[in-house]
């Protein structure tokens, strides 16, 4: 049983990348960190933006109309008293 890498993977890799070499080029440039955090920040922006509407994780605007049924939560099941 082998790991497949998914397109989320590389999104969450991304961000925590982005964040890396903006924390990185804050200490080792005469950048100021809060400015290169901030670049870091809008690129991350830019990856999760991508993730979530140009390739969103729906396979058409038809799957959004799906109804879902909701069931009973018994308070017991989601924390147990004992």
């Amino acid at each position: 049983m082998g790991f497949d890498l998914q397109y989320y993977d590389l999104v969450l890799g991304g961000i925590v990348v982005a964040m890396g070499v903006g924390a990185v080029v804050g200490f080792a440039t005469p950048f100021a960190m809060p400015t290169s955090i901030t670049g870091a920040g809008i690129v991350a922006m830019g990856i999760i933006g991508h993730g979530l509407f140009v390739n969103g994780p729906i396979d058409e605007p038809a799957d959004l109309t799906d109804e879902v049924e909701a069931e009973a939560v018994v308070p017991e099941a989601v924390l147990p008293l004992d």
